[in-house]
């Protein structure tokens, strides 16, 4: 456990239970609750109609349920748990490849043999394949689709784009697709897209086909062209010249076939990633004789590419309790100048992985840890990193040690990390992720002058949460396998929340980017902005909406919605029932209800499927005081709200002006001569009477004397939340009261809600900790005066005639004498 918080609810003041003929109406238990009743001030009356066919006034169900509606039904691959179904299936596919990188034309060329096991149910006349690096070509969607901004301006970096995108075109040439027998296969490329047409169906429960398919591609010099993988060369004055090359999506991998869309052929446009199929890999990997290879993977051949050193330096590093290198920065420098000639060849084995990452170059010094787990079937990690002179001295003190923390962090919050290694890489890519291996960019400087490095306290926490980010990634989405073309959030969000966890474990005061509820607030008053649930390509400012929101979202849902407690029992659910499977959002949605134990359809509507805010306005106070069974105190109590009532500048200003009542004793009666909040005998009388026909419970209503404080809440930004309410007291005490968001049930727009206590409230604000990404602050905090009034129990009628109360009698032509009793 990572720590807890109590929340506490205020009790309310009224017992009632769901009337089983109308959902959602209150139905008093018992007359004395119908009393009760008359001391709770509830919100504007309910609707009880469908609220799918509401069709009066302009109410809106906010709590609607979305299981049924909006939700698909479950089936037997997926359950309405929430968890996996007994009949869920997955393909899986596996990969043996072969490839080379030549370093001078900065071209890789690959022959791959695929097997694919058909576990669907369905036969298969045909395959798809992604060609990502289909994206460099002129003529693909992504390209042709770009848009620009319309100003009249344009950025050296789009020049220079532009210009290389003239000269140099990318994407896959593909050579050959053959079958099993080794015979041709007909085939067609549609943008980012391969479909192999098969000599016969692959039969589904488990039948399988093995192809090969031989292949090249130009890599593309990232930080021209930009891109999730390339080549960076140092060459410009004083440097040493070299490259680092940065391999992703780099061979042709399986589409995914799957039980809620069938194949996943949608082309790669750039911003929604990939889902692809768990299988086991071998990759062989021939590049110059000088460079150190980073793999998705264990390397299989550490005899044939590593020094009798450097192979005992990696063992001694899997105890080490500190990064340990197995490369050197001196053997790093020194490669850089020799320049030797000739290849070697890299092999790496994975199993269970969905896809394959690897970096090659001369300049990487490697340095490595071991990370204990308590986890018996993989008990011990290796952190390692991979990164140039030009990285240090930042990557040597922080990378690897920043890999072992999201271990232990990520660890405790979904599951044990399953694999055997756990690697960061510098070059090109800022940040990107694949099995086992993670690109991340930030360096220091170089001083132009005197060759000093240095780096910014940016940098420092840039390179430790870039690392925690990607390498949190392995377990969202590498290993709970979401569709990130589809659903930027399932991934990138829920990554996101657990990177602000384990920065906020790194440092209290870490400056996280993301994942602070008060930080998402001028993102969400926006207009530009789209529903999270928007399918990734359309998605408009990506980083807010698929990072920033939902990892705000699940941050409130843990420490306000939900508490710490019950979230993380759930989200760890979550993890387990999906990893190494496939999930949607609606398996996430669904467990997180199940397992916590709490609707939550009201904040995944809100939250996932609006783009409703948070601004919730405290717009009055009233202190309110029972009309009870001490009626000289109760008219005390009505005497002082007169008193505080009778303010008018009129009367003020008038004082020493005799008014006709004053000067002319006949206009005066009754009424002028006595006060109209004395208590008459009618009234002690009818107390009487009423109390002596209730029970003792009943009765006991009449003798309380707390404060009955009402708060009437609006909700302008249209997101329904709960309501954190600080109230300060007169001893200068202080309680957060935390309202449920169902006090918004019955109207999402207005609502009073009460709060009984003997102590009397001198302030009151919402969201004190910031915790609910209210946008609008100005209007948290209660600044007028607390107004008091008296609360009538219902069942006494006011009485008028005071004249009758007091048994005054009045006879034509009497003197206007009234007894003392009732002055």
């Amino acid at each position: 456990m990572i720590g807890n918080r109590r929340l506490t609810y205020p009790v309310s003041a009224a017992t009632i239970t769901a009337d089983p003929l109308r959902k959602n109406r209150p139905l008093l238990k018992t007359s004395a609750s119908r009393l009760a009743l008359g001391l709770l001030l509830l919100a504007a009356p309910p609707a009880f109609a469908d609220p799918i066919r509401q069709t009066k006034g302009d109410w809106q169900d906010k709590f609607r349920q979305l299981e049924g509606e909006d939700w698909p039904t479950p089936t037997d691959y997926r359950g309405a748990s929430g968890a996996p179904g007994h009949r869920y299936w997955q393909q899986k596919v596996d990969y043996d490849v072969r490839v080379a990188l030549n370093e001078a034309t900065k071209v890789v060329t690959g022959s791959e043999t695929i097997r694919y096991r058909n576990n669907s149910p369905d036969a298969l006349p045909y395959l798809w394949l992604l060609l990502d690096q289909n994206d460099y070509k002129r003529s693909s969607i992504a390209q042709m689709s770009q848009t620009v901004a319309d100003t009249a301006t344009i950025s050296i970096g789009d020049i220079n784009r532009a210009k290389r995108m003239q000269d140099w075109e990318g994407g896959f040439t593909i050579a050959a697709v053959r079958g099993p027998d080794g015979q041709p296969l007909a085939h067609r490329v549609t943008d980012s897209l391969l479909r192999i047409e098969l000599p016969a169906p692959v039969a589904g429960n488990g039948g399988e086909v093995t192809i090969s398919i031989d292949w090249s591609f130009p890599m593309a010099e990232q930080k021209v062209v930009d891109g999730r993988s390339g080549y960076e060369c140092f060459t410009d004055p004083g440097q040493d010249g070299n490259c680092i090359f940065e391999g992703a999506q780099w061979f042709p991998r399986l589409a995914v076939y799957s039980d809620y869309e069938g194949w996943h052929n949608k082309a790669f446009l750039g911003a929604g990633e990939f889902t692809l199929e768990f299988g086991d890999y071998r990759v062989a990997l021939t590049v110059p004789a000088d460079h150190v290879v980073s793999a998705t993977g264990v390397l299989q051949n550490p005899d044939q590419v590593l020094t009798p050193v450097q192979r005992q330096r990696l063992e001694t590093a899997k105890t080490a309790s500190s990064p340990t290198y197995i490369v050197t920065p001196e053997e790093a420098v020194a490669a850089e100048r020799s320049r030797a000639s000739g290849s070697k060849t890299w092999t790496f084995a994975a199993q269970n992985v969905r896809d394959f990452g690897w970096a090659s170059s001369r300049k990487f010094a490697w340095d490595a840890m071991g990370v204990r787990q308590d986890y018996a079937a993989n008990p011990h990690v290796m952190a390692m990193s991979f990164y140039p002179k030009e990285a240090r001295p930042l990557w040597d003190a922080y990378s690897t040690k920043a890999i072992a923390h999201t271990i232990d962090v990520y660890g405790k919050f979904a599951f044990p990390y399953p694999y055997p290694v756990a690697q960061s890489v510098n070059g090109p890519v800022g940040g990107m992720e694949y099995p086992m291996i993670t690109f991340n960019g930030p360096r220091p400087v170089k001083d132009a002058k005197t060759g000093a490095l240095t780096y910014t306290e940016r940098a420092k926490t840039g390179l430790i949460g870039v690392v925690i980010h990607e390498v949190g990634h392995d377990w969202f989405p590498m290993i709970v396998n979401s569709d990130e073309r589809q659903w930027t959030w399932m991934d990138e969000g829920l990554n996101t929340f657990l990177q602000f966890q384990a920065e906020k474990l790194w440092d209290k005061d870490f400056p996280s980017r993301r994942g602070e509820p008060k930080d998402i607030a001028e993102y969400m008053l926006s207009d530009n902005q789209v529903p999270l649930m928007t399918q990734s390509d359309s998605v408009l400012q990506f980083g807010a909406n698929g990072y920033g929101k939902p990892a705000t979202a699940l941050t409130i849902l843990r420490e306000t919605v939900l508490g710490r407690d019950l979230f993380d029992r759930a989200f760890r659910e979550y993890a387990n029932r999906w990893r190494f499977k496939r999930p949607t959002p609606y398996d996430f949605f669904r467990t997180m209800e199940e397992s916590s134990g709490v609707d939550l359809d009201w904040f995944w509507r809100g939250w996932f499927y609006s783009t409703d805010h948070v601004d919730v306005a405290l717009t009055n106070v009233v202190q309110g005081r029972v009309a009870g069974g001490d009626l000289p105190a109760t008219e005390r109590q009505r005497r002082a709200i007169r008193d505080g009532d009778n303010v008018s500048l009129t009367v003020q200003r008038n004082a020493g002006q005799r008014t006709v009542t004053e000067r002319d004793p006949a206009t005066r009666d009754f009424y002028d001569q006595t006060d109209r909040l004395a208590v008459s005998p009618q009234q002690r009388r009818d107390l009487a009477e009423k109390l002596q026909g209730l029970t003792p419970q009943q009765r006991a209503a009449f003798a309380v004397t707390d404060n009955f404080y009402r708060f009437t809440f609006r909700n302008i930004g249209g997101l329904v939340m709960p309501v954190p309410l600080k109230l300060t007291f007169s001893d200068g005490s202080t309680e957060i009261a935390r309202i449920p968001a169902e006090v918004w049930r019955y109207d999402p727009k207005q609502v009073t809600w009460q709060y009984v206590t003997p102590k009397t409230v001198t302030a009151a604000e919402i969201d004190p900790l910031l915790e609910i990404a209210d946008a609008d602050r100005s209007n948290n905090a209660w600044r007028g005066a607390i107004r008091p009034v008296v609360l009538e129990i219902e069942d006494i009628d006011e009485l008028e005639n005071r004249m009758k109360d007091f048994d005054v009698q009045v006879k034509p032509g009497s003197v206007r004498t009234y007894p003392a009793a009732a002055k």
